[in-house]
């Protein structure tokens, strides 16, 4: 990335009091090492270290560089593993305080050039969380595989068309089945020959689970995937209609993380 100017003391302040908050004091010693950045602060508070370290780089290089460079250090997404709505959360709350340098981080680690926010508001619209969008509401990691690009552009009409799609290819490669739909659900969730089983099939009640956990997937697709391929997307209530869908999906992929390939029946 070629210089970038400096960033105001007020974002410096900022960024400070967001990173601190990210990682303990030896994620941050550790990440200032790798980047070549002395602490000489004499500060015990995190965001006070990082303020310092910050503002001293960029009077010492005239440029915000070696700051983007610890972010992209601190923030780097394989230490988030397992917690990608924790990373997802940071890396908006970050890319309000940028958007007023034109600058965006984006989920792969990356920074790019967008257009200079003008007013907070507009900052907080451009990258407003998708747990924000949905009230709250936790979205399982897999929805938000398929659809992420979906829901930041508001786009919930495609979105959960996308999430239902995407619920159904992680159950193709669980299952090892190339089918769709009912189909796909009949095969591999069958009482007498299952490929992929939720609990033991042992009582009368673990088997009415199991198809009852069934009979929601079917219904799933039946419910939103079918009628998002046929109707206008005019007729789409949008926002509530997204989050109440893609909370059912969630479920079903939570449920999913628990399912236990069985090696039986026919994959063909």
């Amino acid at each position: 990335m070629s210089a970038v100017p400096c960033f105001s003391e007020e974002q410096i302040e900022a960024l400070a009091r967001l990173l601190g908050e990210c990682g303990t004091g030896s994620d941050i010693s550790r990440t200032l090492d790798n980047c070549g950045l002395v602490d000489k602060s004499g500060q015990s508070t995190k965001w006070r270290r990082l303020e310092w370290v910050f503002l001293e780089s960029q009077r010492q290089y005239q440029c915000a560089n070696h700051v983007l460079n610890f972010i992209r250090s601190f923030l780097i997404p394989v230490r988030f593993t397992g917690q990608s709505d924790v990373f997802e959360m940071h890396r908006q709350e970050l890319n309000v305080i940028l958007a007023f340098s034109g600058i965006e981080y984006g989920s792969d680690g990356d920074f790019r050039q967008r257009e200079v926010a003008k007013t907070l508001d507009e900052a907080e619209r451009r990258v407003k969380t998708i747990q924000a969008k949905f009230r709250g509401r936790r979205i399982h990691p897999e929805v938000l595989k398929y659809c992420r690009t979906e829901l930041l552009q508001d786009n919930y009409f495609h979105a959960v068309f996308e999430a239902t799609k995407g619920l159904a290819q992680r159950i193709r490669d669980m299952s090892g089945i190339q089918a769709d739909g009912a189909a796909l659900v009949d095969r591999a969730f069958s009482i007498d020959r299952p490929l992929l089983v939720i609990n033991s099939l042992r009582t009368e009640t673990e088997k009415s689970e199991h198809k009852g956990f069934a009979m929601l997937l079917k219904g799933c697709f039946g419910a939103a995937r079918n009628p998002l391929a046929h109707e206008p997307k005019i007729l789409w209530e949008g926002e509530d209609d997204a989050a109440d869908y893609l909370s059912l999906i969630s479920l079903l992929h939570r449920k999913l993380d628990d399912c236990v390939p069985t090696g039986l029946g026919d994959t063909k």
